[in-house]
């Protein structure tokens, strides 16, 4: 009797040692190594692009290879740039961004889905001027070591497309002047804390 209750003792603390879930690796955004950008097509012919100059973001994984990881990322939308100060001040207006009501944009993931060693899909829910949409990003990722600091790294290229209109951005712009298309594109890197 004495000897089966020290092996149930001994299996049921293998069992629960087994089923402990390993703690989350958080990581935590280079802003010196990362840029979150969009283009539009103007006036039918020419692509335009800007980008945000302040935005943050972060990565909760429970393993090294991001399947099932979690992403947040905010970005200041006053901080808006396409290089050209009199549309920046028109897509911060109430006809585009509104950034005087909504001054951020965010991003929360609800999937991140390995497809190869490298590419996942990665969906989840994002909000611009106060409207939340399901979107879904292709991403490339690649690992390795910080030579320096010796920290695991991450580098993440990003794309997708969403249509403005969907999130009230320039709804009254034609298509003609302003494609209602919009290319979503990242490049950020991480290093894990």
């Amino acid at each position: 009797m004495k000897t089966t209750t020290i092996v149930l003792i001994f299996a049921l603390s293998i069992l629960s040692f087994s089923f402990k879930k390993a703690a989350d690796s958080t990581w935590t955004l280079d802003k010196s190594h990362a840029k979150l950008g969009f283009t539009v097509t103007h006036l039918m012919v020419s692509d335009v692009e800007g980008f945000f100059k302040k935005f943050d973001a972060k990565i909760t994984s429970a393993g090294d290879d991001f399947s099932n990881a979690t992403v947040e990322m905010t970005a200041d939308a006053t901080s808006i740039d396409t290089g050209n100060e009199m549309r920046d001040n028109d897509l911060k207006s109430d006809k585009y961004f509104d950034v005087a009501k909504f001054p951020t944009v965010t991003f929360k993931s609800t999937a991140f889905k390995k497809v190869d060693a490298t590419h996942y899909k990665v969906t989840g829910n994002l909000t611009i001027k106060g409207v939340t949409k399901p979107v879904e990003l292709d991403v490339l990722a690649r690992t390795g070591v910080h030579p320096m600091n010796k920290k695991n790294i991450a580098g993440f290229r990003i794309s997708g497309k969403i249509n403005r209109k969907d999130f009230g951005v320039g709804n009254d712009a034609p298509e003609a002047i302003v494609s209602n298309e919009i290319q979503l594109t990242a490049n950020a890197e991480f290093s894990k804390d």
